[in-house]
């Protein structure tokens, strides 16, 4: 039977289900007792928001391999003030270290849009004599600390990074560490 588990990751957990030798930092089984199911896709340890695991081999490989484009949408809360010339280049695409970015959907968001995620386990830094903003981003790729190198490369760094969307899934209803089985996901990417 074809399992599809939606999960809100907390700060500080890893993408895995077994531990890194030496580490502190919780796993998925900290969270989720269910055999079989793995994880379509990481999150980094410090970063928060939707995941989704699966037993689906082929579902995991079409939401995985780059070729099918399919979107993912990040909630940053970056360091600085986001002016749309940064939205622009992040809209273009941007050179970070040997390759340049696919171009991202990319828009700032208002106080109110983010209001509805819970404080983070672990606060971010506060310093009173530099602003910050929150911005959207949605990418259909998905290498290792992208959305963190894309903000940094056009001087915004992360502070704090949510994704609140894979496809047409989303975390509504889900606090940090809880988990509910869904149908299978409509609409996924399918071959070409």
């Amino acid at each position: 039977m074809r399992r599809y588990l939606l999960f809100s990751k907390p700060y500080g957990v890893l993408s895995q289900f077994t531990p890194e030798p030496g580490s502190a930092h919780r796993t998925l089984a900290a969270f989720i007792d269910v055999p079989g199911v793995y994880p379509v896709g990481r999150l980094d340890w410090d970063s928060e928001g939707l995941m989704l695991l699966t037993n689906d081999g082929d579902l995991q490989h079409r939401f995985t391999d780059p070729r099918f484009e399919h979107p993912r949408t990040y909630w940053a809360h970056v360091e600085g003030e986001a002016t749309e010339a940064a939205l622009a280049s992040l809209r273009k695409g941007v050179k970070i270290q040997d390759y340049t970015s696919r171009p991202a959907k990319a828009r700032l968001l208002a106080p109110s849009d983010v209001a509805i995620l819970p404080p983070r386990e672990v606060p971010i830094r506060h310093r009173a004599s530099i602003p910050t903003s929150w911005i959207e981003l949605e990418l259909t790729e998905g290498r290792n600390r992208q959305v963190r190198r894309m903000t940094a490369a056009v001087g915004l760094p992360t502070l704090r990074l949510v994704r609140v969307k894979i496809g047409n899934l989303t975390l509504d209803g889900l606090a940090p560490g809880e988990w509910r089985e869904i149908a299978a996901p409509k609409g996924y990417p399918k071959s070409r």
